[in-house]
C-alpha cells in the first residue's frame, strides 16, 4: 500500500496527533511524580526508556543492526553528542514542570522549529526566503521582549529550543535510523543513571522508594517511547510540511495544561511574548504553505505546455 496514499495519510495522521498529543500532555506525568528530584527523574527516565527499547529491540531481531553501528567511531562520537543534548533537554523540562514555569517550556517548545530554521542557515547553508527572514526576526523580539519586560533572560525556554534543536540538526546528519539511535543514545546514558541512583541509595537519599513510588517512576519508559515510536510510524506516512503543522500540537498543549490545569499566571511581558512567536509561526507556516504550492504549479506547468 502507497504510504502517502488516503488510507496512509489518514493512518499517519492518527500516528503523528497521538505522538504530538501525548507530548504536549507530557507534563501531567511529571506531576505525578513531582515529590522526586528532577535529576533522580531523569535518571529513571533513561534507565527505564533503555529497558523498553531493549526489549523492542530486542523483539524485533534487530541487534545485529545495533552493534555494526556502534562499531563506527565517529557515529558513535555523535550519538554520545546527542546524549547529552537530550538529557539536557529532558532535565530542564522536568525542572519546568517541576517550578510551576511549564508555559516558559511551551514558549522554548513553540519556537523551537524557528530556532532550528537558523540552524540550517548556519551549519547546512540553507537559504531563506524573505518571509521565513520576518518570521525569525519576530521570534527574536518575543523573546528580547520578554527578558526586558520581566527582567531577566527566559533561560528555560531557550535552553530547550536551542538544546532541542542542535539535537535535531545532528539526528539530521546522521545516517541511522530513530529506534536505533535512541536505543544507543540511552544505553549511554544508562551506566550513568544506574550510578546516581545507586549513588543515593549510598546515601540514602534516593527519593524514589516503595513499590508505589518505583511504580510511577517505571512508567517513564512508555511514556518517553510510545510518543517516539508513533513519531517515526508518522514520519513514514505523512509529507514533511504535515508533520511541521503537526508539531505545534505539543507547545499548544502544554500551554493550555499550564493555564487551565496548573493555573500558572499569563502576565503582559508573557502575552506580548507569546504574541510574537505565534504570529512567526504564522508567516513561517503561511510562506511553506505558499513555496509548496508554486512548486506543484512549476512541476505541471511543464506537461501542460507539451499538450
Amino acid at each position: 500500500m502507497n504510504q502517502f496514499g488516503p488510507h496512509g495519510s489518514r493512518d499517519g495522521l492518527l500516528y503523528g496527533l497521538g505522538a504530538y498529543g501525548l507530548w504536549g500532555l507530557i507534563p501531567l506525568y511529571f506531576k505525578l511524580v513531582s515529590d522526586v528530584p528532577p535529576l533522580e527523574v531523569l535518571a529513571h527516565r533513561a534507565l527505564w526508556s533503555f529497558v523498553m527499547l531493549a526489549l523492542l529491540i530486542g523483539w524485533l531481531g534487530r541487534w545485529g543492526e545495533l552493534r555494526r553501528e556502534v562499531r563506527k567511531p565517529k557515529l558513535l562520537a555523535m550519538l554520545a553528542l546527542t546524549s547529552l543534548l537530550i538529557a539536557l533537554n529532558w532535565l530542564i523540562f522536568i525542572y519546568a514542570v517541576v517550578t510551576r514555569q511549564v508555559l516558559q517550556a511551551s514558549l522554548g517548545y513553540f519556537a523551537n522549529p524557528l530556532v532550528s530554521v537558523l540552524l540550517g542557515v548556519v551549519f547546512l547553508r540553507e537559504r531563506l526566503r524573505p518571509w521565513q527572514l520576518v518570521s525569525i526576526g519576530m521570534a527574536v523580539v518575543g523573546v528580547t521582549v520578554l527578558a526586558a519586560m520581566v527582567g531577566q533572560v527566559p533561560w528555560i525556554a531557550l535552553t530547550l529550543a536551542f538544546s532541542f534543536a542542535f539535537y535535531g540538526l545532528l539526528r539530521k546528519i546522521m545516517p541511522v535510523d530513530g529506534m536505533a539511535s535512541l536505543a544507543v543514545e540511552t544505553c549511554v546514558m544508562a551506566p550513568f543513571a544506574l550510578a546516581y541512583l545507586g549513588y543515593l541509595a549510598g546515601v540514602e537519599q534516593l527519593t524514589g522508594q516503595g513499590l508505589n513510588a518505583l511504580g510511577r517512576l517505571m512508567l517513564s519508559g512508555p511514556v518517553t517511547t510510545i510518543p517516539l515510536l508513533f513519531f517515526g510510524a508518522a514520519a513514514r506516512r505523512l509529507r514533511l510540511s504535515t508533520l511541521g503543522i503537526l508539531q505545534y500540537v505539543t507547545p499548544s498543549g502544554q500551554f493550555l495544561l499550564a493555564v487551565l490545569a496548573f493555573g500558572e499566571p499569563f502576565s503582559t511581558p508573557q502575552l506580548v511574548s507569546f504574541a510574537c512567536i505565534w504570529t512567526a509561526i504564522a508567516i513561517y507556516t503561511a510562506d511553506s504553505y505558499r513555496a509548496v504550492r508554486r512548486s506543484r504549479v512549476e512541476l505541471i506547468e511543464p506537461f501542460g505546455a507539451d499538450d
